[in-house]
This record gives structure tokens, C-alpha cells and sequence, in this order.
């Protein structure tokens, strides 16, 4: 009789069981629906405490960023709450390529992630908590092809408009996780950064823009198989409506500044993208987004420039994503800003690597980044 069970039919969860021998586990990641992408997981094994566990992640060369899974080691939790990191190693000649996870359970039952999760409950409490507070309007964008809102909140007295948006790839749970931490700097009414950046702005946050995604354990599309991210050019009720109701508020309310907020499978480090290459290209909307990046680096250890993507030579910039089409359309400093699955290089935590804890902390950090640039644009 077996001893060893898997499940992940629930909220965000993505595994199939291949075959499962004593307290060794053989999976496979499922797609994306509709889509070729998958990366990816989030299950809950059930096994006796003190015995290690081995699970077996097979197929992952034909994944969506292979390069993510050499040196990378998988988020595990007997609490949900508190994420560590198991040992993990990859293969990319067993079983087409496969990552061995090993785990020795103090408990009966323990929870095993790409990252650690950030659920729909989750969000719903962190929406609740935000739009219950003094000064916050709550305005519900639109509806996704499954029927669930697309959340904004709205804050601040101030001209300048800036948007925070985070998770059009929905196994990027970094990004939600960022915003919790944002969110809970932007709501305190006795933090000095909130107090500053809610007199200069209009703050708009979404905090999930992709739902559907998230609650279907995708990688990176939304129910129709959409990558929402290179839909900002032309985007559709059909295929698209998340980004086509986003990119009407923003139509109405303008948008000065904007980070559309992701992680990277590969790169381990924190880092920015900007918009060289779009068409209307100056150097003072540059140098715009130049001085923030050169600001969040002197802030925080946990960012760097020196790893990153490379710049789209000029004219070139892909206005499909929302970075360049931000700077094209409304000539705003716009930057996306990346975050690791694996543990920062230069910066490493071995207990729990990149955590959702580093992500809470990073946006603070780039609100008071934010900040300090609005300041020295006034002088």
C-alpha cells in the first residue's frame, strides 16, 4: 500500500501524478490551457514525518524557460505560511530533462511550489484589507472570460499619475507578493513614504491582472491561453480583456509613471527592463527611468544592474508589451521590474532564498525609490 499521495486540485495548483513507488513521486507540469507553456507547479504531498520524500519532475526540457531549473531549488511549506527551499537538482538527460527534489518532512503533510503561492483567497483579503482603508477608492475595471473582477485601487491627492501593476503572468506570484508589501506601506497612515507619495499622486494599484490564470495554475497565460503581455497594441473582449480594461482606465486617467511588476525563470537577481527602442525615444524620458533605476540601486543590496535583459535597438521596441506601449502612449517613464524564482547570486539567503518576505520588502523599497525621484524632479 502506498504511503505517499499527491493532490493539486485546488486554487492554483498544477501537477500530474505519473506513477509513484514507496516514497518516490514521477510528475509532470500541465499546460497552460490552450497554450504550449508550462513551468509552473504547486502541489500538496501526504507522507509520514521523518522519511525523506523524492519527487521527480520529468519533461521540463520542453518547458518554457528550461534555462530556470539548473541551480534552482523548489519552495516547500508545512505551514503555508512560512517557505523554505528543498534541495533540488536538475538533470536534462533523465526522462527529458528532470528536477529531483528531495525533502524530509518534520510533519504528515507539506506543500511544494515554484514559488510560494499567493492564492485568489489571499487576494480577495488583500483587496478587502486595502479598499477598507481612509482615502482608498476601490473601482472594479471589468470581468474575465471566467467571470471574476479585475481589481484596481485608487489613492492620493496628488497630480501625478502613477500606475503599480503586477501578475499578467500568473506563476509569478512574486509579483502579488510585492504588492502586499506595497500595499501595506500605501495603506499605513503613519509611514512617511505613504504620506509623501499620497500627497504628489494619484496612485493606481492592480494587484492581480490576470485572475483566470492564477486560479487555473498557469504559467503565464489567462483562460483563452493569452499571454496578456503582448496584447497592450491591440487588445481584445476576446482574447484579452483584462489588459483592454486596464489600458481604458489608464486611457481616461493618463499615466506618468508605471512598473508593470514580474519575475524571471533564469536570471537570479533582481533587476529592471526599460522602453529603449520605442519610436518616440528622447533622451529626457530616458534619463527619466535611468535616475529610478539608479535610485533603487543605491536603496537596496537586493537589486543590481549589472544582470538583466538585453535593450531593443532603436525603433524596435515590441509595443505589444505594456512597457513600451506605456512610453509610446502616454510618453510616461514606464520599466518592468523582474524578480527570481532562484536565490539572488550576488546576495544569496540559503534557508529560503528569493522569499515572498524579500518581495513584501522590495516594494517598499521602490516606493521610497519612487518617491525620492518625485522629489528630485521638483528641485
Amino acid at each position: 500500500m502506498t504511503s505517499l499521495f499527491i493532490d493539486a486540485a485546488f486554487d492554483s495548483g498544477n501537477i500530474d501524478v505519473l506513477s509513484i513507488d514507496g516514497r518516490t513521486a514521477r510528475l509532470a507540469i500541465r499546460r497552460d490551457k490552450d497554450s504550449e507553456f508550462f513551468q509552473w507547479f504547486h502541489f500538496r504531498v501526504a507522507a509520514s514525518a521523518g522519511e525523506e520524500v523524492v519527487l521527480k519532475i520529468t519533461g521540463l526540457n520542453a518547458s518554457a524557460y528550461p534555462g530556470g531549473w539548473p541551480d534552482y531549488d523548489a519552495c516547500v511549506s508545512e505551514d503555508r505560511d512560512y517557505w523554505a527551499r528543498a534541495a533540488s537538482s536538475f538533470d536534462k538527460d533523465e526522462e527529458g530533462g528532470t528536477l529531483t527534489i528531495r525533502y524530509l518532512p518534520a510533519s504528515d503533510l507539506f506543500w511544494c511550489a515554484y514559488f510560494a503561492p499567493f492564492s485568489m483567497e489571499r487576494h480577495h483579503d488583500l483587496v478587502a484589507d486595502a479598499a477598507s482603508c481612509e482615502g482608498v477608492d476601490y473601482v472594479r475595471l471589468g470581468t474575465t472570460l471566467d467571470g471574476q473582477p479585475v481589481d484596481c485601487l485608487e489613492m492620493g491627492e496628488g497630480t501625478t499619475q502613477v500606475w503599480l501593476y503586477a501578475r499578467q503572468h500568473p506563476g509569478e506570484t512574486q509579483a502579488e507578493w510585492w504588492m502586499e508589501g506595497a500595499l501595506e506601506c500605501l495603506t499605513d497612515p503613519a509611514d512617511p513614504v505613504a504620506r509623501g507619495l499620497r500627497k504628489h499622486c494619484r496612485i493606481h494599484i492592480v494587484p492581480n491582472c490576470n485572475p483566470d490564470g492564477s486560479r487555473r495554475g498557469h504559467l503565464r497565460t489567462n483562460a483563452a491561453g493569452t499571454n496578456l503581455n503582448r496584447e497592450w497594441a491591440v487588445p481584445t473582449p476576446e482574447k484579452s480583456p483584462e489588459v483592454l480594461a486596464i489600458r481604458n482606465r489608464m486611457d481616461q486617467t493618463g499615466v506618468d509613471f508605471a512598473m508593470d511588476v514580474h519575475a524571471d525563470e533564469a536570471i537570479p537577481a533582481v533587476f529592471l527592463a526599460g522602453f529603449e527602442g520605442i519610436p518616440s525615444w528622447t533622451e529626457a524620458q530616458g534619463e527619466g527611468y535611468y535616475r529610478y533605476q539608479r535610485i533603487l540601486d543605491r536603496r537596496t543590496p537586493d537589486f543590481q544592474t549589472k544582470l538583466g535583459y538585453p535593450k531593443a535597438a532603436a525603433g524596435k521596441a515590441n509595443l505589444s508589451m505594456s512597457t513600451n506601449q506605456l512610453a509610446e502612449r502616454f510618453g510616461a517613464v514606464a520599466m518592468t521590474l523582474e524578480m527570481p524564482y532562484k536565490d539572488l547570486a550576488d546576495f544569496p539567503e540559503p534557508e529560503q532564498g528569493f522569499s515572498p518576505e524579500r518581495c513584501k520588502l522590495l516594494g517598499r523599497e521602490c516606493l521610497a525609490a519612487l518617491l525620492e525621484w518625485l522629489e528630485g524632479a521638483a528641485q
